[in-house]
């Protein structure tokens, strides 16, 4: 992996922004151990009663990011965060599938803290990765597509040297490349907040990745680091 930097000139526009980052070499991904499974519906059931009764648009790190996409030109009630859609979908289907044990860790961290977890594979990535607006000549294409489309100008995305885009409207979805899969031996993590206490929330979670894959992925190689506008590059 080249790198991972946030422009300045969006964290002038969002300076609140923290990120948790890891790189994580030697991955294996395959279906999850019955432990992780067992942890992972631990959780899903412990979210389930914090969140009885609750308005997910009143959870602090959600609104924030409402905030974010409104302010760059994206109706949060179109496109919501990745961490919003994922307890929409816990809270109205009551669970949420097991997929590998790369996308359980993130989703069991992401529904704990109620914030956007990506793994991102690094077999496609040229060069760095970059979170910056986008100018509209970037390539991004949707999971379950083989046509690339051009994000919209402004919009925040990440990509790389090439203009290959790995996810658009910042946290909103994964390009078809940087999904992971059986064949997943690199990633870079990311999870991000900007609601008040999103630093202490996001190294929280970057703990609990870290220590997930630790636990679940002991042949890999990790190394984490704490982003914000004080320090935005890995």
């Amino acid at each position: 992996m080249a790198g991972f930097a946030y422009v300045a000139s969006l964290l002038e526009r969002f300076p609140a922004d923290h990120a948790g980052i890891a790189h994580v070499t030697n991955v294996v991904n395959g279906p999850s151990p019955q432990k992780l499974l067992d942890e992972y519906r631990a959780e899903q059931a412990a979210t389930l009663r914090r969140l009885r009764g609750v308005s997910l648009s009143d959870l602090p790190s959600l609104a924030a990011w409402r905030r974010a996409f409104s302010a760059f030109g994206v109706k949060p009630t179109q496109y919501r965060s990745a961490a919003e859609a994922l307890l929409r979908r816990l809270t109205k289907h009551g669970d949420i599938p097991s997929i590998s044990t790369l996308v359980d860790i993130g989703n069991l961290v992401s529904i704990r803290y109620a914030l956007p977890v990506a793994f991102f594979d690094q077999a496609a990535v040229t060069g760095a990765t970059t979170v910056r607006f986008a100018v509209g000549d970037e390539s991004f294409t949707d999971l379950g597509s083989d046509t690339p489309v051009a994000p919209e100008p402004g919009e925040v995305v990440f990509v790389d040297d090439t203009g290959l885009v790995a996810a658009r409207r910042w946290c909103w979805r994964q390009s078809a490349q940087s999904a992971t899969g059986p064949e997943t031996t690199e990633v870079l993590v990311t999870v991000e907040g900007q609601h008040d206490t999103a630093r202490q929330d996001v190294a929280a979670a970057l703990r609990d990745i870290v220590e997930l894959l630790r636990r679940y992925q002991p042949a890999s190689s990790i190394r984490s680091e704490h982003l914000s506008a004080a320090g935005p590059r890995f």
